[in-house]
This record gives C-alpha cells, sequence and structure tokens, in this order.
C-alpha cells in the first residue's frame, strides 16, 4: 500500500478559466457560463455534451425544451430536444458519432433509453436511431449508470435495485440485438466498465458492496467476484493500457485496482471521494476538502454548496502528485481537445493544460536532484518519453551521485545505463583504481555487449579478467558465437598471450581463423610443433603454402619427418586435411618445390629424399629442383669413405646428369662437378657442350698421353685444331714423345693440317724430336708438292692453249662471213624450209618453231639457259666488285672493323666464286660486240 502522504507533490497543469469569446465589437474576457442546474455531462467528438434535470426561467426559460446541450471549442453552444421532463445519463462514445442518452418523457420512474446519432439529421436534430425502456422485467426502478462499448455490440445499464441489463449486438437497432438481465443484487450498482483484450470481453460491476467480472466472449457469461466492498456514483473508472486496462475502484481509504481476474495494487488516498476519471496515464480523484457526514453511502456523496473540493491528479506508475487544486462544487471533470476541463456548479468551466515535457522536467529535476531522487527523476523522465540524451543525463548525474557516497556498485550500475551516449572514458577513469576492477569488469562487458567496444576496450577486459583470474568468465567472454563477436579478436589474442593464457588464446585464433597468430602461439609459447604441423595441413592451399615458407624451418628443426611428408603433398596435389570432398572431386593444387628448398638448411637427408620424391613423382619440377640435387649427391660422393656406397653415389650423380636436365644451366652443373672433382661428370659436360678443346686440356693436365690421342681422333674431324694443339702439347714435353708425335704429324699430314714451316718449327722446341721423327713427313710432304707443281703447270698450258684458240673464233667472227649449213631445225628436229632463223652459234629453226618456243627474238632459244647462267655469273661478279669497294670504304672509316667484316661474313660477301673469264677492261663495247662475247662466253661454257 502507497502512502499518500510521501508522495511528492508537482505542478505539471497549468490553470485557467475558459472565457468568452470576442463579440463583434471586440468585447470580451468574462468568464464563460454554462446554463445552471446542469447534472450530467460527457465528452467526445470534439465536444462537450451536457444535459440538465431542473427547470427555470429568465435567460433561459425555453431549455426545458431543448435539455441537450452541445459546446464545441468555439464555444457556441447548441442544443436539441431528447426528452420532455429531464436527462438523467449520457454517453459519448470516443471512436463514433454515437450519443446514448437515458432521460424520462413522462412523470414517474419510467426511463427511456435513446441512442443518436450525430452525423444523420432529422429536421435539423441530431437521428435517434433507437428507443427502448430501460427497465429490467417489469419492475421499475431508477438508472443509476450506463457504458457503453466501443464496437458498437454491448451496452449494459445499471440501476439503483442492483440490476445490470446488457445489450448485446447492434446497439443502434433494435432487430439486431438483443436484451437481457446479466446481474442482479441487493446493492445500487455505481459503476460499469467495458475491458476489451484481444478477442476477450470483460464487464466489471461495481456496487456499493461488492466488485464483480463478468465474461462477456463466452457463453452463460461466467462471473468473478473480485471483492467485497464497493465505491459511491462516478466513482470508478478504467485505465488506459499504461496500466494495463486495469479496473479503478476509489473507496473513501484506498484506491483499488483490479485485473479480470484478480484484485491489483492499492494506494492509500484518504478522503471521501467525489469523482473518478483516467486520463493519459494520470488518475483523477476529486473528493471533499474536509469530512461530511453523507447522507447515505450511494447518494450521499452530493455536497453541501459551501463545501470546497480538491481535485488531486495522480501519477501512479511515479507515485507522485502531478497536480493538486481546490474547487468549489465540482460537477464533473471532462477530457477533449488534449486537456482537463473541470465543470463547477456555478456554470463555469475551468481548463487544466498539462505542461510540456521538457518544462515539467525542468521545474522538477532541481528539487528531484537537490534531494537525490534519482530514481523518482528516472521514472517521471521514462513516462514521459524523454529522449535518450535526456536519460542518459539523469542516469550520468545519478551514477556521480552514487560514486561520491562511495556506492560503486550501485553508481556502475548506473553509469552502465549511460552506455551509447557517454564516453566510456569518463566512467573507466573512475574505475581504474585496482580495489573497484569488478565494476570497471562490469561497466566494459555490457560495452562489449552493446557492439560498441573499441581495441582498448577489449584489451581493458581482458586484463581484469586475468588480473582477477576469473577463468569462467573469461571463457564465456571469448566463447560467443561467431555472430556475436562484440571485441576485436586480434586485440583479444594479443592481450591473452600476454597474460599468458595460451589455451584461450589459441581457442579465439582457431575459431576465428587468425592462423598467423595460432601458429606463432603454437610454435613460439606452447612449443606444439605437431599441432601446428597439423593445423598447417587444414589450411587452404593459398595459406597453408605461406605459413610452410615462415614456419618451416622451425617445424623441419623439430619434427624432420611429418614436416618432410607435409612438403611433398604441398608440392604435389594437395588438398586440405579432413576435406569432406571425395577423392578427384577437386583439383589438387602444387606449390613450387624450388622455394621450400631453404627448409631444408640443416636436414641434408630430409632434403635429399625431398628432391628425390619430387625428381620422381614431378619429372617437370623447377630447375632448382635439380641442380640442388645434383650437388648433395656430389657432396656426399665427395665425403663418403666406403668405397661400395661411394660407387653408388658415383652412378647416381653421373646418372642425374645423363637425364638431359642441364642443358639450360650447362655452367652451373659443370661448375659444381669442378668442385667436387668429378671426372667424369666434368668430361662428361664438356662432350655435352662441344668442349673438345676443354676435354683435350683436361687430359692434358693430367698427362693422359693416350686419351689426348683419343680425344683428336674422337673429334679432330669436328675441330681440326685439336691436332695443331695435340702437336704442340707433345712438342714442349721433354719426355720422350716420339710415338705420339709420329701419330699427329700421320694425321696432319693426311689432312694437310698445318704448312711444313709451322711444323718444323712447332718441332723446334723439343728437345727429344729429332730429324728422324719428321723426316718421312717431310718427304712425303715435298713430293706431294712437286706433283701439285706439276699438275699446275699443265693446268697453266692448258688454259694458254684455250685462250689462243678463242681469241681466233673471236677475230673469225668479226672478220670472216659465217656460213650455216644446218639442215634441220634445232627444235623439232624436222628438215629445215624458207622462212628459217640462224643463229651464230649454230643453231638453226624454223620460224614457226622459233617463234613458238623463242622467249626473246634476240636469243637463241636452245643456248639460252647456259646463257643466263654465264650472265647471272658475271652480274654477280661485278656486284661483288662494287661491295668489295664499298666494303673497303667502311673498313677505313669504321672505328670497330671487327664488326664490318662481321657484318658482310653475314651477307654472303666472302663466299667462294669462280670466275670464267675476266670482263674487257675499258669502256663498254658496241652492241655487235656484246653479241659476240656472250656467243664465245656460251660457246666456252660447252667446251668447258
Amino acid at each position: 500500500m502507497a502512502a499518500y502522504l510521501q508522495w511528492r507533490r508537482f505542478v505539471f497543469f497549468d490553470r485557467e478559466t475558459v472565457k468568452e469569446p470576442p463579440g463583434p465589437d471586440g468585447a470580451g474576457g468574462k468568464p464563460f457560463a454554462l446554463p445552471p442546474g446542469i447534472a450530467v455531462c460527457d465528452s467526445g467528438r470534439g465536444s462537450l455534451v451536457f444535459g440538465d434535470i431542473l427547470h427555470g426561467g429568465g435567460r433561459w426559460r425555453c431549455r426545458a425544451l431543448w435539455p441537450i446541450w452541445f459546446l464545441p471549442r468555439s464555444l457556441q453552444l447548441s442544443s436539441f430536444q431528447a426528452y420532455k421532463l429531464r436527462v438523467t445519463h449520457l454517453y459519448q462514445l470516443k471512436q463514433h458519432s454515437i450519443l446514448v442518452s437515458v432521460g424520462e418523457d413522462e412523470e414517474g420512474i419510467n426511463p427511456l433509453v435513446k441512442v443518436w446519432n450525430l452525423e444523420k439529421r432529422d429536421g435539423g436534430n441530431p437521428l435517434c436511431t433507437r428507443i427502448f425502456p430501460a427497465i429490467p422485467g417489469n419492475k421499475p426502478t431508477v438508472v443509476s449508470c450506463l457504458t457503453v462499448h466501443e464496437n458498437l455490440n454491448f451496452m449494459a445499464i445499471g440501476f439503483a435495485d442492483g440490476s445490470v441489463v446488457l445489450t448485446k449486438g447492434d446497439i443502434t437497432r433494435d432487430r439486431h440485438s438483443k436484451t437481457q438481465i446479466l446481474h442482479e443484487g441487493s446493492y445500487p450498482v455505481t459503476g460499469l466498465a467495458f475491458r476489451q483484450s484481444g478477442k476477450t470481453t470483460h464487464l466489471f460491476v461495481v456496487t456499493t458492496e461488492n466488485i464483480q467480472s463478468y465474461m462477456l466472449s463466452v457463453k452463460d457469461y461466467p462471473h468473478l467476484e473480485l471483492d467485497t466492498h464497493g465505491c459511491g456514483l462516478r466513482c470508478s473508472s478504467l485505465s488506459d493500457p499504461s496500466q494495463d486496462l486495469q479496473f479503478i475502484v476509489a473507496g473513501n481509504e484506498c484506491v483499488y485496482l483490479y485485473q479480470p481476474d484478480e484484485r491489483g495494487p492499492c494506494f492509500a488516498f484518504e478522503g471521501q471521494k467525489l469523482i473518478v476519471h483516467w486520463y493519459r496515464g494520470y488518475l483523477v480523484i476529486v473528493s471533499k476538502d474536509r469530512k461530511t457526514s453523507p447522507k447515505s453511502e450511494f447518494a450521499g456523496n452530493e455536497a453541501q454548496h459551501s463545501d470546497k473540493q480538491v481535485l488531486n491528479v495522480y501519477d501512479l506508475c511515479n507515485k507522485f502528485i502531478a497536480y493538486s487544486s481546490i474547487f468549489d462544487d465540482i460537477v464533473d471533470v471532462l477530457a477533449e481537445w488534449g486537456s482537463l476541463y473541470v465543470l463547477t456548479r456555478d456554470g463555469k468551466i475551468h481548463i487544466l493544460q498539462e505542461k510540456d515535457t521538457q518544462t515539467k522536467l525542468e521545474a522538477c529535476k532541481s528539487m528531484l536532484f537537490r534531494k537525490n531522487l534519482f530514481e523518482m527523476a528516472i521514472n517521471l523522465a521514462k513516462s514521459h518519453h524523454l529522449d535518450s540524451d535526456g536519460l542518459s543525463e539523469i542516469f550520468r548525474q545519478y551514477g556521480d551521485h552514487l560514486y561520491n557516497k562511495g556506492n560503486h556498485d550501485g553508481a556502475i550500475q548506473q553509469y552502465i545505463r549511460t552506455i551509447g551516449k557517454l564516453e566510456p572514458s569518463y566512467v573507466i577513469r573512475k574505475f581504474l583504481d585496482a580495489q573497484r576492477i569488478h565494476n570497471l569488469t562490469a561497466y566494459l562487458q555490457t560495452l562489449h555487449l552493446q557492439s560498441l567496444a573499441n581495441a582498448d576496450h577489449t584489451t581493458l577486459l581482458l586484463n581484469c579478467y586475468t588480473k582477477l583470474k576469473d577463468s569462467s568468465k573469461l571463457e564465456e567472454f571469448i566463447k560467443t558465437s561467431e555472430s556475436e563477436v562484440r571485441f576485436d579478436v586480434e586485440t583479444a589474442i594479443k592481450v591473452l598471450r600476454q597474460a599468458g593464457y595460451y589455451s584461450h588464446a589459441v581457442y579465439l585464433a582457431e575459431k576465428h581463423a587468425h592462423h598467423e597468430w595460432y601458429l606463432k602461439i603454437q610454435l613460439e609459447d606452447i612449443k606444439n610443433y605437431q599441432e601446428a604441423l597439423r593445423y598447417i595441413g587444414k589450411l587452404p592451399f593459398d595459406q597453408a603454402e605461406s605459413n610452410m615458407k615462415r614456419y618451416g624451418k622451425i617445424l623441419m628443426h623439430h619434427v624432420p619427418n611429418e614436416t618432410t611428408e607435409l612438403l611433398k603433398i604441398l608440392c604435389t596435389d594437395y588438398q586440405p586435411a579432413g576435406d569432406n570432398e571425395g577423392p578427384g572431386m577437386l583439383e589438387g593444387k602444387k606449390a613450387n618445390s624450388e622455394e621450400f628448398i631453404p627448409v631444408f638448411a640443416n636436414n641434408s637427408r630430409e632434403l635429399k629424399a625431398f628432391l628425390e620424391h619430387m625428381t620422381e613423382v614431378q619429372a617437370d619440377s623447377p630447375q632448382g629442383v635439380y641442380d640442388t640435387l645434383l650437388e648433395l649427391r656430389l657432396q656426399n660422393w665427395a665425403h663418403e669413405r666406403d668405397e661400395q656406397i661411394k660407387e653408388k653415389l658415383h652412378s647416381e650423380a653421373l646418372t642425374l646428369l645423363k637425364s638431359g636436365r642441364f642443358k639450360t644451366v650447362f655452367d652451373k652443373a659443370l661448375v659444381l662437378c669442378q668442385m667436387h672433382n668429378f671426372k667424369d661428370g666434368v668430361l662428361y659436360l664438356y662432350e655435352q657442350g662441344k668442349l673438345f678443346q676443354q676435354i683435350m686440356h683436361y687430359h692434358m693436365q693430367n698427362e693422359q698421353y693416350k686419351k689426348v690421342i683419343e680425344v683428336c681422333e674422337l673429334y679432330g674431324d669436328q675441330e681440326a685444331c685439336l691436332w695443331e694443339q695435340a702437336l704442340g702439347y707433345f712438342a714442349r714435353k721433354e719426355e720422350d714423345c716420339k710415338e705420339y708425335i709420329a701419330a699427329v704429324l700421320k694425321h696432319i699430314e693426311n689432312k694437310n693440317l698445318m704448312p711444313p714451316l709451322l711444323v718444323v718449327q712447332t718441332l723446334a722446341h723439343n728437345s727429344t724430336a729429332t730429324l728422324s721423327v719428321i723426316k718421312d713427313y717431310l718427304v712425303n710432304k715435298l713430293q706431294k708438292q712437286s706433283r701439285q707443281i706439276e699438275q699446275d703447270e699443265q693446268r697453266i698450258e692448258k688454259y694458254r692453249e684455250e685462250t689462243t684458240r678463242i681469241r681466233q673464233e673471236i677475230e673469225e667472227l668479226k672478220a670472216s662471213p659465217k656460213i650455216f649449213q644446218k639442215t634441220k631445225c634445232s627444235i623439232c628436229t624436222s628438215a629445215l624450209e624458207l622462212p628459217s632463223v640462224h643463229f651464230l652459234c649454230g643453231h638453226s629453226f624454223h620460224q614457226h618453231c622459233f617463234e613458238s618456243y623463242a622467249e626473246s627474238d634476240s636469243e637463241c632459244p636452245t643456248c639460252m639457259p647456259e646463257n643466263r647462267k654465264v650472265m647471272d655469273m658475271i652480274r654477280a661478279q661485278e656486284q661483288k666488285r662494287d661491295l668489295h669497294d664499298q666494303f673497303q670504304h667502311q673498313l677505313k672509316c669504321s672505328n670497330d672493323g671487327f664488326s664490318v667484316v662481321a657484318d658482310y661474313f653475314g651477307r654472303g660477301v666472302f663466299n667462294k666464286l669462280t670466275l670464267i673469264t675476266d670482263l674487257p677492261s675499258g669502256k663498254a663495247a658496241t652492241t655487235i660486240e656484246a653479241g659476240l662475247q656472250r656467243e664465245l662466253l656460251v660457246h666456252t661454257k660447252r667446251s668447258t
């Protein structure tokens, strides 16, 4: 029970008296007055509705004919005749333009219910859609109260004899409704109210002695007695949804709230209650200012005219009085146009206008804060829907107040309510003391739950957990589902690692796919190399590759065999471990095996196994793999002491060299073989590279004379200078090398590789080589030269004779006539017939044969092919003569003569050309002489 005297009082309403509107002359300002004698009223649909039961005269003499009045906001009264005698009850629906009234047209107890449609007119008056007597059964009794459901399907009328009549159906029509007695009792009915919750409809019935609830949405209308005390007339009301549509009953000692099935809270508001209303979350109660003795409990609420009445406006949620004022003889309190209107017996209307939210809060905050009534201030702000910024400021001030009093637990709860508005650093600075770490932890937890924390807040919260050693809270924080993560994961991993919570850090790193952090902690802190290797094997290809490059050396040092196996898979056909895809479903990716060679820096055995595996399963492995494998095999061969094993290693290395994988890196392979003194490999590479001189020099350095001769015999045809070098080599030896020198000289003689003089000069340096060594060579050489001289002399003589003969023929052609004695055509071999064509070369043709076959009128068809060959040779000789002059000029003028020579070599300038004859020197000959020369050349060609 809430004590009324403990409730704070505020002035949340402004009181004014309604004034008359200004007249045409501008006069106005007088208090507006209603007709005297108004006893019933209601409001809704933009008007205040009044009814009276008195008859008077003077100004209002005619009002008996017009007993229902409407007062719109413009204060222009209007009325219509509803009853002939009096109006006792009015009910204006809020959602429909329907007015229900109860009154009398005749003397006696004969109340009539009339339903008016205010939107329709009948002769200028509202249309009365229904009239029926309001008597339960056949016994006359007085109507005490009236209520109508807003859906127009229910209407309840209470009577002074304790009866309640319920009309179900369309209340505006007789045909579609049914009237029945719902309740009978011994005590007058003082209040009725419909409560609609979803599809369930209840009717509250209150008498002077009890309260009952009827369920109208169920057949037979079951009811429940809620209490054994009641209230007077107009002392009950139904709250709005802010109070869960509770039925309010105001007794003289307390105010009770009821649900359809039970009694709710109770408030101790003393005083005789006269009127009760519910308005916008407020409970409005009119009570007597001082206690007077009523005539009866039912009808005794009519106070003496001299009595004062108090109107109180209560806020039940926040437990304060929003307004309190004294009035003279209140007739009723109405709510319309967003304000409360208080009607007094003297006809005046007082308006209570609620202040705006900001004004109310400003008016009360200073007092509440000064008296540290922060809870009330918060509730007040919430009930008036203050924005979040305003609420946050109240929470902050409340938190500061509690903090200064030393109530840190309470303070942090208020600061938590400011999250999202107040800068977190304001709160964090207050709780950095180690003794307040629990409060700081609570604040930071909420900050993360609302996803408003940054990396610094995450760091601070995790440090709080670790300092408190609260592992359960720590696990709860980090083991949220991935969709609920409200912190920076990387920051959390760093903090946990720094604090030594490695298992928690590893959990976070694995859950949120921070692979680098997971491996770093496993390898550097936990030293769990097997687990790190297993984790890498589950990663996608790109990440597995990059992490093996980063951590491969560490893993190779501690788990070499497992690391080698993973690298083999990674470089051949990698698929993440635990992949649900079946074999062949996904094409595996391959890493570049050459890039992982540095991982085996100190593990030559594993490196050899890895490289051999790669060369076996992947023949197109990078060249670096073969190079490294060759170097590794050569090292093992060079350091091996066991002869059998050494022979096996020798065979392996040579086999690798012969695999054909070193053609592009010939020099590198050669250097490796030379570094390790791998003789067979060096010789093989020399041979493959056609470095025959190097092969011979290798044998010369090792003084293997027979090998030198063998090299010359094998490769001398491809490189003739080998014999010359061999002769020079043996000539420099002081040992007796006559046998080898003789063999070399024999080959030189057969191939004519060196001039004899050069041979003599070369052997002159050898003290052991005597004349007998080269005697046979010199004799044979001189004999060959003698025979050559004889042959040259014979050829010269022959050429002289030929030249003399040709000159004679030329002279004959110039000076003597040519007789053509051919009898057959040279083309068809038939007997010549005129006309015919003859050439100086001796060929004759039929004219028709010549015209058919000849390409030119001036050339013999038979000699033309040979003539063209000769002429082409002459032209080529002329061109090369000109080219020779140009070459000589460029050679003299160029700074780099060698490049000029190389250029002309490429153009074929120095190719051999056999000249048939020299062109005549001097000026050009006549046309006849040119023809004779061509014929002579043709003849010469045929003769040779």
